[in-house]
């Protein structure tokens, strides 16, 4: 199944009727609460995208998701300018 289809289906796209690559809302609703296919279809989307990679950081700075780290590490490793030191928002875990 080809990355765009697999997102159209995500379950964490609870509230929404399709998935717009463009939305940095339904961005952040796959990074938080997508499943791990839909977080390889992100990624393989994220790797042709430099724009696509610097909204995902962007959105990883602004938004508290679960294990935002994780996204930062893997935009980085895929030539995505990234601030490793900088604190996200919410790194998920409960204090």
């Amino acid at each position: 199944m080809r990355p765009l289809e697999t997102l159209a289906r995500s379950r964490a796209l609870w509230n929404r009727t399709r998935f717009e690559l463009a939305s940095d809302e339904a961005l952040a609703q796959v990074l938080d609460r997508g499943s791990l296919e839909d977080w390889r279809a992100l990624y393989a989307l994220a790797k042709a995208d430099a724009g696509l990679r610097a909204r995902i950081v962007d959105i990883v700075a602004r938004v508290p998701l679960y294990l935002p780290h994780l996204w930062l590490v893997a935009m980085q490793g895929q030539g995505a300018k990234v601030d490793l030191d900088r604190v996200a928002p919410n790194d998920g875990m409960v204090e």
